[in-house]
């Protein structure tokens, strides 16, 4: 059956994700000292909230002591605020969560290729789509240092840039690039903290360029919301819609995350339409998002095309069983130097002492390292100010252009070159010493 279509819903069905998505949870009543505090169970109902509450990753003396620390910032944006326990965190850091979308970027390549200019945003979208497998993930990554930096080759002709450009407000900036398209974002997370959840607004700007036919495509995604951050087991939804335009030619297409309804109902499905520059539907889009992701022709009303297939376009790969951290195979890839370039920069988050010691089991030692690398910075700041000088990022330039986003404008930061320019440098000169990289110290500072 074809989803309704997206011109008739209206407000309706944004009306309708909110009042599902909050029938579904349950307050906690039970427990001294967390009363109210909302409990999502995605595979139940409402009625067993209480016993969803006594789930969960947190010992209860653990528990007790962040919700001291943090019942005080509900409402509040908790981006950069708090200083959060290892205990909740994975060793990646969020420059290495934007290459994690780099995995499927053949379906990139495909759309440059390809002549049909809806089945191209059937690629493009799909390629969005396949990120979220990696975002169900519930632990926590690592905020940037400032002046951090992330980089990835060895991976479908790509080569990758992040940089971390401030840290209040945490602003990260990435570049990728191959033969066959150039992806470029600015990211700078909202939060919105409310207890035992947290909804994450993509404040940014993604735009991706098909090198052919100098195609641009702008991303919009829908926000995230993260359930039961102290009481129960951790969860990650994402209702909404996801809407990517081709700014050539104003073909679009529109996508609709199905909230989580009682008992798991709606999970993962993914469906919406390809639009041509009058908004009439020419392809149907359907899937999940944990799964795969399928097309078919369709009809002026959404219907499929009789005598049409439905065809499959991207499939999630294989993943490793019983990972602890939920790393998918390219993740791991991501953390290793397999993928890092000659001469990596001491800079890339690979380096970061508290990501590898969380990276082999060690805790205590992850845990100090992260505080002398925040006092380091702080340090680094201080001193910064005092000679008066201002950080400037080193492969990305901060400019005056301002976007606007359905959760606030933003100042775009603008790929500068610099980085293609030293990398082509680095790969064509011969009297590079070969070193252990991974014995390099890690170095973000000015």
């Amino acid at each position: 059956m074809a989803p309704k279509d997206d011109k008739k819903q209206g407000g309706g069905f944004l009306a309708s994700i909110v009042s599902s998505f909050a029938n579904l949870g349950n307050v906690v009543n039970g427990l001294m000292g967390y009363e109210g505090l909302e409990v999502v169970n995605p595979e139940g109902g409402t009625e067993d909230a209480e016993a969803e509450a006594q789930r969960g990753r947190w010992r209860q003396e653990d528990r007790d002591s962040y919700w001291k620390m943090m019942h005080k910032y509900i409402g509040s944006d908790v981006t950069s605020m708090v200083t959060l326990p290892v205990m909740i965190f994975e060793p990646l850091t969020i420059l290495q969560r934007m290459a994690e979308l780099m995995e499927y970027s053949h379906l990139l390549d495909l759309a440059d290729e390809c002549e049909d200019p809806y089945l191209r945003l059937v690629y493009t979208s799909s390629w969005a789509i396949s990120m979220y497998y990696a975002c169900q993930r519930t632990w926590k990554p690592f905020n940037p240092i400032l002046g951090e930096t992330y980089e990835l080759t060895n991976h479908g002709g790509i080569k990758f840039i992040a940089e971390q450009i401030s840290h209040h407000p945490p602003i990260s900036a990435a570049h990728a690039e191959n033969e066959h398209f150039a992806y470029d974002i600015t990211s700078k997370l909202k939060t919105k903290f409310l207890g035992n959840s947290l909804d994450v607004y993509p404040l940014g700007r993604t735009r991706v360029t098909l090198k052919r036919d100098g195609v641009v495509l702008d991303l919009v995604p829908p926000a995230t919301k993260v359930n039961n951050l102290i009481f129960g087991r951790t969860w990650v939804d994402s209702p909404g819609e996801m809407i990517m335009t081709n700014l050539t030619t104003g073909d679009k297409v529109v996508l609709y995350f199905q909230p989580c309804g009682w008992f798991g109902a709606g999970r993962y499905e993914v469906d919406g339409y390809v639009y041509n520059a009058a908004e009439e539907p020419k392809i149907l889009i359907t899937g999940k998002w944990n799964e795969s992701m399928n097309y078919q022709p369709c009809d002026l009303e959404g219907e499929p095309l009789p005598g049409s297939e439905q065809k499959e376009v991207w499939k999630v790969a294989d993943v490793p069983e019983n990972d602890k951290f939920q790393f998918t195979y390219f993740a791991h890839k991501i953390n290793s130097f397999e993928t890092a370039p000659r001469k990596l920069l001491a800079s890339d988050s690979r380096l970061r002492p508290d990501r590898y010691a969380l990276e082999k089991g060690d805790l205590s030692k992850s845990s100090s390292e992260k505080s002398r690398l925040e006092e380091k910075q702080r340090a680094e700041k201080r001193n910064r100010e005092a000679q008066g000088h201002q950080f400037t990022p080193r492969w990305f330039d901060i400019t005056s252009e301002i976007s606007p986003t359905p959760w606030g404008d933003l100042e775009v930061c603008r790929y500068n070159g610099k980085y293609s320019e030293y990398r082509a440098s680095v790969d064509s000169s011969d009297s590079i010493e070969e070193v252990d990289v991974s014995s390099t110290e890690f170095n973000p500072w000015q």
